[in-house]
This record gives C-alpha cells, structure tokens and sequence, in this order.
C-alpha cells in the first residue's frame, strides 16, 4: 500500500482561492484606508466634494464603502478568473485596467468643479494602484 502526501485537486484549488481571497481582503482594507485617506487630506486641503445641483457632500465614509465594495468585486473577478481561465493575471489585469479606465467618466460628467474633478479622478486611481497589482501578483503566484 502506498501513501502519498498530495492534496487532491479540489483541495488544492480551494486553497489556491482562499489564499487570493485572504490576500484581496488585506488590500481591500489597505486600498479603503488609502482612499478615505486621501480624501481627508484632500478635503483638510479646501477641496469640496458637493455635488453639482444642490446635492450633498460625499462623507469620507462613502469614499471607504465604495472603495471596499469594488474591492471585493475586483476580489470576484480574480477569483473567477483563476478557477476558469488558464491564465487568470493577465485577464485581470486587462479587465481591470479596463473597468478603472471607464471608472473616470462619471467624475468628468459630474459637472463639479475643477478641484473636485481632478481629486475625483484621482481618488479613483488610489485603490486600483493597491488593488490591481497585489490581486495580480497574488494571481501569479497561485496560477498553474
């Protein structure tokens, strides 16, 4: 009788997807905290997040609530991506590349102000500079 130490392939793949999940939840947090971050800053520094038309100010809240929501979608889509397609890291690096991409039309169209647009946009490219390439890197790693 023979023994061997290998996990079997379900096993395997349910810890190859536990460990992107684990490691996108960290940067969930660290791209939330980024983010509200550098909207505090962002605000302390005089710029208004009203929105045009008489509606209300975006609360640094909001920022981390949005930010971590698309985290764990970003989170969906690389785990998706490493149970189905055979190469995972660079599917998620285009789609996400992409979805950020049309992520900066809204703050374009909002009509605020120029101050408020262009932190807008940034605060845009904040989470995806954590998120995309950890999430990446992480996919590498576990694909294969």
């Amino acid at each position: 009788m023979t023994s061997t130490n290998a996990a079997p392939a379900s096993t395997q793949t349910n810890r190859r997807i536990l460990g992107l999940a684990g490691t996108g939840l960290v940067a969930t947090l660290g791209a939330m905290v980024a983010t509200t971050l550098a909207a505090a800053l962002a605000q302390a520094a005089g710029v208004n997040f009203q929105i045009p038309d008489g509606g209300e100010a975006i609360p640094l809240g909001g920022f981390a609530v949005v930010t971590g929501f698309f985290s764990v979608v970003g989170i969906v889509i690389a785990v998706a991506l490493l149970r189905w397609s055979a190469r995972p890291a660079e599917r998620f690096l285009w789609t996400t590349v992409s979805l950020t991409a049309i992520s900066l039309v809204p703050p374009l169209l909002a009509g605020a102000n120029t101050a408020t647009t262009v932190t807008l946009l940034a605060l845009h490219l904040v989470p995806a500079a954590v998120m995309i390439p950890t999430l990446t890197r992480s996919l590498r790693a576990r694909a294969g």
